[in-house]
Parts: C-alpha cells; sequence; structure tokens
C-alpha cells in the first residue's frame, strides 16, 4: 500500500514536501562535500582493485623502454628502470593510504584514552601526562619522526610508527579538552551519584560526546599523514624501493626532470589531490558537526 507523501502548509497555502532521509541532510546537500567525498571515494577504490586496475606490474623493469613518454601502452610513461608510472600510481594509492590509516590508528588508540584520563582526573595525572606532550611538541613533528626512525632505522612500518608516536600529543590534547567541558555537565553528576565506576564513566557516558571531535580530526589527521609519510619516503627513511609509494616516486622523479617530469608530476599530482580531498571533506565534517555552524 502506498503512502501518501507528508506536505507542510505554508503562510499562503502552498504545499512544500517534507525531505526525509539521510540523503536531505544538509551535508549532502554541500558541493564542496559531495565533490571531495567523490575523490576519496574514487582513490579508496582505486588503492582497493589496483591489482586489476593496473595495465602492467609495477615492480616490472626492463631498461629497453626507461624514461619513455605518454603512448597507448604506458599512459604516464615510465621511469628510469622501465617500469609503467601510472602502474605505480595506482600501487602507491594503496600504500600512501594504508601508511596514512595505521598512523592515525596508533595515535588514537594511545592518544584519546590518555586525553579522556587526563581531562575527567585532572590534578597530578594531567600534569604528568601534559608535561611529556609538552617535550613531544617542543620538536618540530617532522624532525621527531626523523630522530624516531634514525633511531630504529629506515623502513615503512617504522616510518608509520613514528608519525604515530608524533600525532599522539595532538589529539590528546583536543580529547582532553572536550573531557574537560563533559565531566562538569550534569549526566556525569548522574552517573557518579548512581555508584558508576570511573572507568564506565570516562568510556560509556563521556566517549561517547568526543566522537565528533574526535571524527573530524581523524579525518583531517589523514590528510597530514599522507604528507608526512611521503616527505619521509622522499627523503629515503620510509618506503624502501621496489615498492611503489608516491613519495619515493616524487624522490626519484626529481633527479630525472630534465628528461622526463611525468613520474614526478604524476606522484605530485596524486598527493596533492588526495591531501587536498580529505582536507576539504574534513572541513565540511567539522561544520557539519558543530552546531552553531549547522544552524547557520
Amino acid at each position: 500500500m502506498a503512502i501518501a507523501p507528508v506536505h507542510i502548509k505554508t503562510e499562503k497555502g502552498a504545499p512544500i514536501k517534507k525531505r526525509k532521509g539521510l540523503l536531505a541532510s544538509p551535508f549532502f546537500r554541500n558541493k564542496t562535500a559531495i565533490i571531495s567525498g567523490g575523490l576519496i571515494l574514487i582513490i579508496v577504490l582505486i588503492a582497493l582493485f589496483a591489482p586489476l586496475l593496473s595495465p602492467h606490474d609495477p615492480d616490472a623493469q626492463d631498461l629497453a623502454l626507461s624514461m619513455q613518454q605518454s603512448s597507448s601502452d604506458h599512459w604516464f610513461g615510465t621511469d628510469k628502470q622501465g617500469r609503467d608510472i601510472f602502474s605505480r600510481i595506482l600501487y602507491g594509492a594503496r600504500t600512501t593510504l594504508l601508511g596514512a590509516i595505521f598512523v592515525v590508528l596508533i595515535s588514537l588508540v594511545i592518544g584519546v584514552p590518555l586525553g579522556l584520563v587526563s581531562g575527567y582526573f585532572g590534578g597530578r595525572v594531567d600534569s604528568i601526562i601534559n608535561r611529556v606532550w609538552d617535550v613531544m611538541l617542543a620538536f618540530p613533528s617532522l624532525l621527531l619522526a626523523f630522530i624516531i626512525v634514525a633511531t630504529f632505522g629506515r623502513g615503512f612500518e617504522n616510518a608509520i610508527i613514528s608519525l604515530g608516536i608524533v600525532y599522539i600529543p595532538m589529539i590528546s590534547r583536543i580529547v582532553r579538552s572536550v573531557a574537560m567541558v563533559e565531566k562538569s555537565q550534569s549526566y556525569v553528576e548522574a552517573a557518579r551519584t548512581l555508584g558508576y565506576s570511573h572507568t564506565r564513566i570516562i568510556f560509556r557516558h563521556i566517549l561517547p560526546n568526543c566522537y565528533s571531535t574526535i571524527l573530524v580530526n581523524a579525518m583531517l589527521d589523514l590528510a597530514y599523514a599522507i604528507l608526512d609519510l611521503a616527505a619521509l619516503s622522499f627523503l629515503g627513511l620510509g618506503v624502501q624501493p621496489p615498492t611503489a609509494d608516491w613519495g619515493y616516486m616524487l624522490s626519484e622523479g626529481r633527479e630525472y626532470m630534465l628528461i622526463s617530469v611525468n613520474a614526478a608530476l604524476a606522484s605530485g599530482f596524486a598527493i596533492m589531490i588526495t591531501v587536498i580531498a580529505f582536507n576539504l571533506f574534513g572541513d565540511c565534517l567539522r561544520d557539519y558537526l558543530d552546531p552553531k555552524q549547522r544552524r547557520a
């Protein structure tokens, strides 16, 4: 049985169809959110289906095809080892996105609980945790990452761990500020009156009210992680050859720009588009989840 659409009468009596469903949300009527979200979806699909989309083996070398220009067989040309640049860009999306996701996950798993504990208990606990963050934030983030990588050795895993550690103070302090506001709310006082433990109050009551802040900052941190991982790989501290990675491809392409700019342009453009997409989507998500911005 069909259900008649809901109508709302205006002052002049003209019927207006009431919007329903998730797609009627203001977030999905934001062109910037739609475009940036669409780009992110395309990049994720490329990373997932790279083996199906790639026309060549990204690691297959053929010195006879070294530094070839764009052609029907090699859309973006070839690098100095004769490897197909287009295929390496597709596989590089996997390495880049996966590394950035793990960096953010490490920072969230460690930083969020510490921020909640610091903001909820305050006092000496808060002071000790924040002094540690002060020491870490005294160093530029990339410089601290360089030190950690130099200590434990080059490699993709060490680059991820080093950046994950570097990102912990930022997310921890953001969560701490939210927890300090939430712990003074009436629902927390009610939970204490009912005899709930501190652990239950923190993780069952305060944490859910931090989700929107955590989500927005995680989205923005993904963009920074992509840039920082590319920087480490560019300097030879991250992904090691022959693994396809945008940062390392940019470093290799820079050396042969006078002969062919394909590798440098393709990898640089991929990094730029991905970072811009995540930044714009994060900004739109922040504006939507902020009640003041949403009412505006």
